[in-house]
């Protein structure tokens, strides 16, 4: 059984013990799933409705779009377990010697790069999630568009939480063309992911006013 398919409440109490994982990743991607089953609520409070026949094979295709997402996360809280697991075992190898201390920094890469790759995973469905609330902000029912909103929220803190976590694995990493490919997506889905959910958020606030 995966950490997605247990409860909540499970989930909340390994995340506060001293377990090494689930940690920032694991929660960085439940948190994206939640946000991204907001935007899906929409979604499926505007399908039906005759207000809403114009845009509804749209809707329709951002629920699943939406669902996809949701499914590609959770399967993403145990991914990162699974790469941390590695190099948390890394991080123990001898380095007495120089063969030692070698071998120890060639595992310590190869385990970081692996290690990185969740993450930036975990920001780029945050991403996709951020468009597609951006889209239901815009054609989905008002009467719920304050979930668009905390869906949104979700995300965010999500594409954040993912950076988070490059970014500690990067400093045993050695290969600088490894390292300047990673950082500029990440920059790049940090950046724009942002613009994007800060304007749908505000869009929404406005139309509290």
């Amino acid at each position: 059984m995966t950490m997605a398919d247990k409860s909540c409440s499970y989930f909340l109490d390994v995340l506060a013990s001293k377990a090494p994982v689930p940690g920032g990743g694991g929660a960085a991607a439940m948190g994206a799933a939640v946000g991204m089953a907001l935007s899906n609520m929409v979604g499926n409070l505007t399908v039906g409705k005759k207000k809403f026949a114009d845009v509804e094979e749209e809707v329709k295709d951002l629920l699943e779009q939406g669902y996809k997402i949701i499914e590609e996360l959770k399967v993403l809280v145990d991914k990162d377990a699974e790469v941390f697991e590695p190099l948390s075992k890394a991080y123990g190898l001898p380095k007495e010697t120089a063969e030692q201390a070698a071998h120890k920094a060639k595992v310590m890469e190869e385990c970081s790069k692996e290690a990185c790759s969740v993450p930036l995973e975990i920001m780029r469905k945050s991403y996709a999630g951020i468009k597609i609330h951006e889209r239901m902000g815009q054609i989905g029912t008002k009467l719920a568009i304050s979930d668009v909103g905390c869906g949104v929220a979700f995300l965010k803190a999500a594409l954040v939480s993912g950076q988070l976590n490059v970014l500690i694995n990067l400093g045993a990493i050695k290969d600088d063309q490894f390292i300047k490919e990673t950082v500029a997506e990440m920059d790049h889905l940090l950046e724009e992911g942002s613009r994007v959910a800060d304007d749908t958020l505000n869009s929404v606030i406005e139309k509290f006013k």
